[in-house]
C-alpha cells in the first residue's frame, strides 16, 4: 500500500509505526499532542506586545512622507549633482534607520523613533540640509 494507506515499506501498518514514537506524531514534541503544542505556541506568541495599527499607520506614512520628500528634493546650492547625492543620502538614511528599528516592541521607543523622524524631517525641511543636525556641546570650564 501507499503511505497513506497504512503499510510502510517494511511493511507494517501506521499505527504501529505510531507507537514506536513517543506521542505519535513527532520525536522533537516529548510526549505532548498537537494540541498541547499549539497552545503553548500561542501562549508564548500572546506575551509577545505588538504594535498597534495605529502606530503602524503613523510609522507607514511617515516612511511613505520621506520618500515623498525625497523625490521632491531640491539642494539648497541648486546643483544637480548635489541635489542627487542628497536624494540618495535620504533613501538610504531611511531605508537604513527603519530596517534598524522594523523589530522594536517597546511602546516607548517606538514612540521615540517617530518623534525624532518627524523632527528630522522638519528640520531638514526648515535648513534645507538632510542630515541630521549637529549637536553642540559646551566644553567644561575647568
Amino acid at each position: 500500500m501507499n503511505f497513506r494507506g497504512g503499510k510502510s515499506a517494511g511493511g507494517k501498518g501506521c499505527e504501529e509505526e505510531k507507537a514506536r514514537r513517543p506521542g505519535g506524531w513527532n520525536r522533537k514534541n516529548k510526549g505532548q499532542s498537537r494540541d498541547e503544542v499549539a497552545g503553548v505556541l500561542q501562549q508564548s506568541r500572546a506575551f509577545e506586545p505588538k504594535m498597534t495599527t495605529a502606530t503602524r499607520q503613523e510609522v507607514l506614512g511617515l516612511y511613505r512622507r520621506i520618500f515623498r520628500l525625497a523625490r521632491k528634493w531640491q539642494a539648497s546650492s541648486g546643483q544637480m549633482e548635489d541635489t542627487i547625492k542628497e536624494k540618495e543620502y535620504i533613501l538610504n538614511e531611511a531605508r537604513t534607520l527603519f530596517q534598524k528599528n522594523k523589530n522594536l516592541t517597546d511602546a516607548d521607543l517606538i514612540k521615540q523613533c517617530i518623534d525624532e523622524c518627524t523632527a528630522r524631517i522638519e528640520i531638514g525641511l526648515h535648513y534645507q540640509i538632510p542630515y541630521p543636525r549637529p549637536v553642540s556641546v559646551t566644553p567644561a570650564n575647568t
